[in-house]
């Protein structure tokens, strides 16, 4: 059944009346103009006391919601200049390692790829057509200078890698990578490069990284997100700073986890640590903040990975 729609006042009136308080109503009429009541709503579903009534435990309010969501705001453009480093890193590994070795037309070769077969839509074809696929569909529709000079001048020809995996996805470039022949020393190189050692570890990271990119990219929430996708956190011979002991079940199932292997891939591409020391320093920022709503509990700070970014 279909619920009226409120005015901005009524929106208010309503909070009120469930139990939230409101230091400047006048404030939070501005608020309420440009962030949605229901986008918020996410930051105060833990804050009720029933999720029937919807009413509220004693002393929350308004303002403590613009808090949340201010910091979450502020992590995922953190987070997403940590795609950004991740992305262009991978894109460029697989260009440089791959196109030396096989040539510039590399990734039409089905010889380097998997041969396992797949159903999209009750069609089936190998995993390799299927990104292939994906990967000339976002070549075709990219409006980069390069693409269109290419469309131009070769209408006919295939691009070489470091034209068609430029604008290439992530999650494309994920798939890609992952379907890749296992045997194929390039593919351990690049996850080498990237610091590990295991190809399997290395594909599942990006499988979730993909997914944290998506939700970053449409602005989506990942305050007290449950992480369906997990990644690997055992480690051999970590090329860094890295955990020493196990994540509880509870930090696997929150953004942590993969907070975590982001900030271990940046550390070793950009040997800055700059990814932690923003998180950290945005943490500290907002003490108030319960961040174990993302999974940050269990002494995290005394991990190798981030206590030293902790004395910041």
């Amino acid at each position: 059944m279909n619920k009226p729609a409120y005015s901005i006042i009524d929106q208010i009136l309503l909070l009120k009346q469930r139990g939230m308080v409101f230091k400047d109503e006048r404030q939070a009429c501005e608020r309420l103009k440009n962030i949605s009541y229901y986008r918020l709503k996410g930051y105060w579903w833990d804050m009720q006391n029933d999720h029937v009534l919807h009413t509220f435990l004693p002393g929350v309010y308004f303002e403590d919601i613009i808090e949340r969501y201010n910091f979450d705001r502020q992590l995922r453009i953190i987070l997403f200049d940590a795609v950004e480093q991740i992305e262009i890193a991978l894109r460029t590994k697989m260009i440089y390692h791959l196109s030396l070795a096989y040539g510039g037309l590399w990734y039409l070769s089905p010889a380097l790829f998997d041969s396992a077969n797949i159903t999209l839509n009750d069609v089936k074809r190998t995993a390799h057509l299927h990104v292939l696929n994906e990967l000339q569909k976002e070549f075709n529709r990219s409006q980069e200078i390069f693409v269109k000079d290419h469309r131009s001048r070769y209408p006919n020809e295939n691009p070489d890698a470091w034209k068609i995996l430029e604008v290439a996805s992530l999650g494309t470039l994920s798939k890609l990578y992952k379907n890749l022949r296992n045997k194929l020393p390039e593919k351990a190189i690049i996850a080498n490069e990237m610091g590990l050692n295991s190809t399997f570890t290395f594909v599942g990271w990006l499988e979730t990284i993909a997914l944290i990119r998506n939700i970053l990219a449409h602005h989506s929430r990942l305050w007290s997100r449950t992480i369906i996708k997990k990644p690997s956190m055992q480690l051999n011979n970590p090329g860094g700073k890295w955990f020493t002991h196990p994540l509880q079940p509870g930090q696997l199932s929150k953004p942590f986890a993969i907070i975590s292997c982001m900030v271990y891939l940046c550390n070793r591409l950009s040997h800055s640590e700059d990814i932690k020391q923003r998180i950290v320093a945005l943490i500290n920022t907002y003490p108030d903040i319960p961040i174990y709503k993302y999974g940050f509990f269990n002494n995290w700070q005394a991990e190798p990975l981030w206590n030293d970014a902790t004395k910041l």
